[in-house]
């Protein structure tokens, strides 16, 4: 069985080869491979530089790369769809998560339990740094309206780790080229009546200051999506 670790990337230069160095270092469990799929987004800081001399490293990195920016729910298209892997995990190359968890967050799946696993940075876990107040009322705000329209009960629908079987995601359309990707596919998943189990993770957040791209307008854009993937088909 082959774990698929998909990465989007743009302008992470400064954090992605320690992204990296840390997902290779996870143990998994005996009998899985490891495989990362990372995507380029039309990087413009160096990124590029840096990926190639990781994928020649490294014979378990594929790249990917956009010619121009679509944003990080296009590149998650393009990776989920060049994955090889019977499970499916998504992280992202800012140093916000900690891929030591990765066990945890597999465990639902490899047990046979679940078909989709979120982690969720409001139910226990690690350590959390203390950020933005506003942003975490936002978060939750979007979380339970995003629960009213599917009738599920996440605890953090914008987070990053989800981790599915690829055989969901076979199964589902996504369209969605910015953030609003947390959104579609949550709500697809919903539909489509699949196992999703929840796990305490840590979370360390960056200010906007280390390169933290999402803002105001997405969070208008998770809103809309909310409502339009309530009745979208799958």
């Amino acid at each position: 069985m082959k774990l698929s670790i998909i990465i989007p990337v743009y302008n992470e230069a400064a954090t992605l080869e320690t992204v990296v160095n840390r997902v290779r270092e996870v143990s998994l469990p005996e009998g899985l491979e490891r495989e990362l799929v990372i995507i380029d987004d039309a990087s413009t800081d160096g990124t590029v530089e840096v990926l190639e001399m990781l994928a020649e490293q490294y014979p378990d990195i594929a790249i990917e790369k956009h010619p121009e920016n679509r944003g990080k729910g296009a590149a998650l298209r393009t990776g989920l769809t060049q994955a090889s892997g019977d499970i499916l995990l998504i992280q992202d190359a800012d140093l916000e998560y900690e891929p030591r968890e990765y066990p945890v967050l597999l465990a639902p799946i490899l047990e046979g339990k679940a078909d989709v696993v979120y982690g969720s940075r409001f139910i226990g876990g690690g350590a959390h740094r203390v950020l933005y107040f506003w942003h975490s009322v936002g978060n939750q705000f979007i979380t339970l309206l995003s629960n009213m329209f599917t009738n599920i009960n996440l605890t953090d629908v914008e987070v990053c780790y989800k981790v599915f079987r690829k055989s969901v995601i076979e199964s589902i359309i996504l369209k969605e080229d910015r953030f609003g990707f947390e959104i579609e596919v949550t709500a697809k998943v919903a539909r489509g009546g699949w196992r999703i189990y929840e796990v305490p993770i840590s979370y360390y957040g960056r200010p906007y200051s280390e390169g933290k791209k999402i803002t105001w307008k997405d969070g208008f854009r998770a809103l809309w999506c909310i409502v339009k993937y309530r009745f979208s088909d799958l």
